[in-house]
């Protein structure tokens, strides 16, 4: 393909609306899309001019039911180095691991975002980029939605969920900002269930999932004959949740207008649906979140001042996952007892190799990515326990440096807590491994090692017969 030509799209969709859709998303990316309606067209088209040309197939999983990880293996076979997408309105975890072993590189349920849609087209298809390991996936494993279920133990992390733990208790405005991925959806949903609203009616928006021109109607509702299609009566979001709480997600995407008649609703307590000659009182709580500090938004003119300060009562930010990257282990242990109870896949272990090839990346997706790293990985893993050997686009993009950051992490930790097959080494082992680390650091000094241990000299004496530690071990 010449450069700067459009690439080229093979949607597979016997659907108008939705083809029409996804060509128009992906027209703004520089795509022009070829749409087939069936598996038997789609197979033919590899074989022709256009379909040499192709750059990244997707696939409605609607048009070949039941066989479409069939017809994915297929297409793979024919085109290996083929990006294949896969949409589907199921959100089963079983499909998902199905479409990834046949050879789908994402999986994505409907209804699909449009931001969601391009950046996995522009994810598959950028050469050099880390693919697979690194896919964001939108399964949605089941969650508790309960402060205990944030896994973190670094102060920045903990702090932010004292703050958020605080707030919960009251009835004022939340607002959580941090990066794309870092656990701000999973924060609203704790708040609200440790909220004394906790019983009231509860809805989350995702303002960047809605179309621009729908989100007015969908926070304030309508009323029939409102504008052209409003064929029916509809309460919006606002006036559902009277008397509960109101998350939004990607509040940094409200469009201007309908900044101005949320801190109008806001300051009044009220709320008028499109179209409607009076408004309606309400009681709500806003707990909102945001990818972009909102501060700097306004500074820079893109979002109310006023709005934002009525949105913050109390604000918490949730640091990025390389911040606190000693958080990854618990973290990866977690996820993966999470993806081992999910039907096709099992309990799995993770090897320090493993854990020190995670710890060197940077995550840019943040918690999110991580668990999709993890997920796709478990997919394909078939020992006891993931190694650094499931990752190996993480070991083609970091190269040595996993080996000598994480390497050198483990040494100064000086104690390795998992065998080389994922299972936890003995009690004894590591607990001889923690006194020759402290006799080492502490040069040899007993007094200080037994009161840095919190044992007495006798027993830190006993313990150096039982397991057989020489003083100067």
């Amino acid at each position: 393909m010449a450069e700067g030509e459009p690439r080229l799209l093979m949607l597979i969709d016997d659907e108008p609306a939705q083809s029409r859709l996804i060509s128009a998303l992906a027209a703004r990316e520089g795509w022009r899309t070829l749409v087939v309606r069936d598996a038997e067209t789609a197979i033919a088209t590899l074989g022709t001019r256009q379909g040499m040309q192709l750059s990244a197939i997707v696939l409605d999983q609607w048009v070949p039911g039941d066989d479409a990880c069939t017809l994915i293996a297929e297409l793979k076979a024919r085109r290996p180095a083929l990006p294949i997408l896969m949409l589907t309105a199921s959100a089963s975890p079983l499909l998902a691991v199905e479409a990834m072993r046949a050879g789908a590189t994402d999986y994505l349920v409907k209804p699909i975002a449009p931001d969601r849609m391009l950046e996995a087209l522009r994810m598959a298809t950028t050469r050099g980029a880390p693919r697979d390991e690194l896919q964001p996936l939108t399964e949605k494993l089941p969650v508790t939605p309960d402060f205990d279920a944030m896994i973190g133990a670094a102060p920045t992390f903990r702090t932010a969920l004292a703050v958020a733990a605080k707030a919960a208790r009251g009835h004022g405005p939340v607002l959580i900002e941090g990066e794309s991925g870092t656990g701000k959806e999973m924060l609203v949903r704790a708040i609200q269930a440790a909220s004394p609203r906790a019983k009231a009616p509860f809805r989350l928006v995702n303002i960047g999932g809605i179309p621009a021109n729908s989100v007015e109607s969908v926070l304030f509702g309508h009323e029939k004959g409102a504008f052209p299609g409003a064929f029916d009566r509809h309460v919006g979001a606002m006036q559902h949740c009277d008397g509960g709480t109101l998350a939004l997600d990607e509040v940094d995407r409200l469009p201007m207008a309908v900044q101005e008649r949320l801190l109008e609703a806001i300051q009044r307590s009220d709320v008028r649906p499109i179209g409607a000659r009076h408004s309606f009182r309400i009681d709500l709580r806003i707990i909102a979140a945001s990818n972009l500090p909102l501060k700097d938004m306004v500074a820079e003119g893109h979002f109310l001042p006023e709005l934002q300060q009525a949105l913050a009562g109390t604000t918490v930010v949730l640091p990025p996952l390389r911040g606190r990257a000693g958080d990854i282990p618990a973290l990866s242990r977690h996820f993966l007892a999470r993806i081992g109870e999910q039907p096709g896949l099992r309990q799995l272990g993770i090897t320090d190799g493993a854990l020190a090839l995670l710890a060197a990346y940077d995550w840019p997706g943040n918690v999110r990515q991580l668990q999709a790293a993890l997920f796709r990985a478990a997919v394909f893993c078939d020992g006891d326990a993931l190694t650094a050997d499931d990752f190996p686009q993480l070991s083609d993009l970091l190269g040595d440096t996993a080996q000598l950051s994480g390497g050198s992490a483990h040494e100064s930790a000086g104690v390795v807590l998992y065998t080389p097959d994922g299972n936890l080494r003995p009690l004894e082992e590591i607990e001889a491994d923690v006194i020759r680390l402290a006799i080492g650091h502490y040069r040899g000094r007993m007094t200080e090692v037994a009161r840095r241990l919190g044992i007495g000299r006798s027993t830190l004496y006993r313990k150096l017969s039982e397991l057989g530690i020489g003083d100067a071990a």
